[in-house]
């Protein structure tokens, strides 16, 4: 079925839901962070007995712009390994594994057919780079999201000293700070236990109807979905 009978047949919250439902929880989370954060913020501040912040302000602080980027980067660093290792990487009996010894559809020469993305059919360095695309965007995305991470820790670590009354750090002298450092590893450790979690728990338990899941009666060791 093309794309056009595909429109026509389901509507659109069905062919675009599962994009739609997380954008819609990554909203209503990432308002709710920015609420409980300018009180908790402003607590701390009141306590420090220095001025509060406007919500308007608070959006713009280094307190908000390192807590948020600080998970954003774990998941772009999660997901950017992800893409490349499983590229050669196996995992025997892992639903997220290609399989031992089989040709992969993904690993396939691409054709410029008909209905073929227009890097493909353009071919040479548009399509070498294409072909990478995911792993470059997820990589790039992982490298902003670290910048403003350090950007905003370092920010809202100088808002501090001055609330006690002690000098600025340059940029430099924070990069070699424990807390900021510590506030990175602990966001990277999650993000390889859940990978390894998900890899390492399809080997041996099913979703029905699920796609990040072996058929239920799969046996244990088969590779792949």
């Amino acid at each position: 079925m093309n794309n056009l009978a595909n429109r026509a047949r389901y509507g659109f919250f069905y062919r675009n839901g599962l994009s739609l439902v997380f954008l819609s929880l990554f909203l209503l989370t990432l308002t709710a962070q920015g609420l409980t954060g300018w009180k908790q913020h402003n607590k701390d501040l009141t306590e420090e007995h220095a001025p509060e912040l406007g919500l308007g302000t608070y959006l713009k602080s280094g307190h908000f712009i390192s807590a948020t980027f600080e998970n954003f980067e774990s998941e772009f660093l999660q997901m950017s390994l992800y893409v490349m290792l499983t590229i050669s990487l196996r995992q025997i009996g892992s639903a997220e594994s290609k399989k031992l010894d089989e040709p992969e559809e993904v690993d396939r020469e691409p054709k410029a057919a008909k209905n073929a993305p227009w890097a493909v059919k353009k071919g040479g360095w548009v399509l070498w780079l294409y072909s990478r695309s995911l792993s470059i965007v997820f990589s790039l995305l992982f490298l902003f999201s670290w910048v403003l991470h350090f950007y905003g820790s370092w920010q809202n670590h100088n808002v501090e000293q001055l609330a006690k009354h002690l000098p600025k750090e340059s940029v430099a002298a924070y990069l070699g700070q424990a807390e900021f450092w510590f506030e990175t590893f602990q966001n990277w450790q999650s993000e390889f236990l859940s990978v390894l979690a998900i890899v390492f728990l399809t080997i041996y338990l099913r979703q029905k109807g699920s796609p990040e899941s072996k058929p239920v009666d799969a046996p244990h060791m088969e590779t792949g979905k």
